[in-house]
């Protein structure tokens, strides 16, 4: 793992330190029919023999059909995955996060979560969350847990709770279209040692994606490193920043998803992309870093 860019967790009470590969696989959309459900498979499975074994999913995505989808490609590989999952916040009670865990459990064909989620904060009491789940931990139905689209002052709150301070990651939305949690989030988490996971790191389909992708800047130092303008997107959303090793550790980790072994090979080959400070000044004056608090992006 040391030879490519990765990304620590940190030990807990019940866990070991883990290094993870610093893209993973998403599985938004998976399991709805928009792609034959053995490319899926495929895909995911192909990802695991590349190095991408962080594979994410969520109870929201697809009403449990991308789980389904997911928990089909490791039905014979499950201890090569590091398995994340989230729940609605809807179901992040004291009892009903143990339920959506438990159905999420049996829809990905499997006993235990390597990481679980608070998808997004909503109305339930976040110690009330906190408490199903380190009761889940206990039980061994997951080995870790964090949040998801939380802003600093919401993370903040989380981890100020008692025992909040072992939540292992945050997942938002970051790419370098979208890079609004540089200015706070990102360096409240990078003082705590604390990962982000950034979803959608290519952009959201659509009129934002091609932009991206057919920016003059993006193309021309993708073609001048002889990449697709994907794996240069990839490559910035992973790299470095100033209080890292010279290891390969890092603190986000990107986690596209992809339907199509072709795309699974090149986000697998972008772990071996490196970016140096001219390129990345070149693409900070083509889309600039945030000068205040923007509030969190979310899609």
């Amino acid at each position: 793992m040391s030879s490519h860019p990765h990304v620590r967790l940190a030990a807990t009470a019940h866990e070991p330190a883990v290094e993870l590969p610093a893209i993973g696989q998403g599985s938004w959309f998976m399991g709805e029919n928009l792609t034959p459900r053995r490319d899926e498979v495929r895909a995911l499975q192909h990802g695991l023999e590349l190095g991408l074994t962080l594979v994410d999913t969520a109870e929201m995505y697809g009403n449990g059909g991308a789980e389904e989808v997911v928990g089909e490609a490791l039905a014979d590989r499950r201890e090569q995955a590091f398995l994340v999952s989230k729940a609605f916040p809807w179901n992040a009670g004291r009892d009903s996060a143990i339920a959506a865990c438990e159905a999420s459990l049996k829809r990905l064909g499997t006993d235990y979560l390597d990481l679980y989620l608070l998808h997004w904060p909503g109305g339930i009491p976040l110690d009330e969350t906190l408490e199903a789940f380190e009761r889940l931990q206990a039980d061994g139905k997951i080995r870790r847990f964090g949040v998801s689209n939380f802003d600093a002052d919401e993370i903040d709150t989380f981890y100020n709770l008692d025992g909040g301070d072992a939540c292992a990651v945050n997942q938002v939305l970051y790419h370098l279209g979208s890079r609004g949690i540089e200015h706070s989030l990102l360096p409240w988490m990078r003082e705590r040692r604390m990962p982000a996971m950034g979803y959608c790191p290519l952009a959201q389909g659509g009129t934002l994606r091609r932009k991206l992708l057919d920016n003059p800047e993006v193309l021309s130092i993708a073609a001048d490193l002889n990449i697709t303008p994907a794996q240069l997107l990839l490559a910035w959303a992973i790299r470095p920043h100033d209080f890292h090793s010279s290891d390969g550790r890092r603190d986000v980790i990107a986690i596209p998803k992809a339907a199509q072994i072709s795309h699974v090979e090149q986000n697998a080959a972008a772990l071996s992309v490196t970016l140096d400070d001219a390129i990345c000044r070149r693409l900070d004056a083509a889309f600039p870093a945030p000068k205040r608090k923007e509030p969190l992006d979310i899609v």
